[in-house]
């Protein structure tokens, strides 16, 4: 089940499933630090085989600060998804104003070399209703 502030997007038969959550514990609101874990999760609903290559972040912030972000895999990894294979993982992402979100591209390979790109929908970086805020 998809959450309000999560996305769930599908390209070429990769399904991603994006969602984060504020952590209070790691934040000091009163420097700006905002940190969110997010939680990715992809499923190869196609019928052939796709493995990561490389990922590209957009990160604004509530200010309209752009961050892009690019890098090699995914938390050190290069998922090599056959088709109904899924790959799961969590990372953080530091913010300087309370809200924000979070889009961005994976570039796949299929097995013959063909590069593909499979799209992260917009997902938003927000504190709980319940989060406190004020510590």
């Amino acid at each position: 089940m998809n959450r309000p502030a999560g996305s769930d997007t599908t390209t070429e038969g990769i399904r991603v499933i994006a969602e984060a959550t504020f952590l209070p514990e790691d934040s000091e609101p009163e420097q700006h630090q905002f940190v969110y874990a997010y939680r990715i999760r992809m499923k190869n609903e196609g019928t052939r085989r796709a493995r990561l290559k490389s990922r590209h972040w957009v990160i604004l912030d509530a200010d309209n600060n752009r961050e892009d972000v690019r890098g090699p895999g995914v938390v050190g990894k290069h998922p090599d998804l056959k088709p109904g294979e899924e790959f799961e993982y969590t990372s953080g992402c530091p913010l300087r104003t309370r809200w924000g979100t979070m889009e961005g591209t994976y570039l796949f390979e299929r097995e013959d070399g063909t590069p593909f790109e499979v799209a992260v929908g917009r997902f938003f970086l927000v504190p709980s209703v319940t989060a406190d805020l004020t510590r």
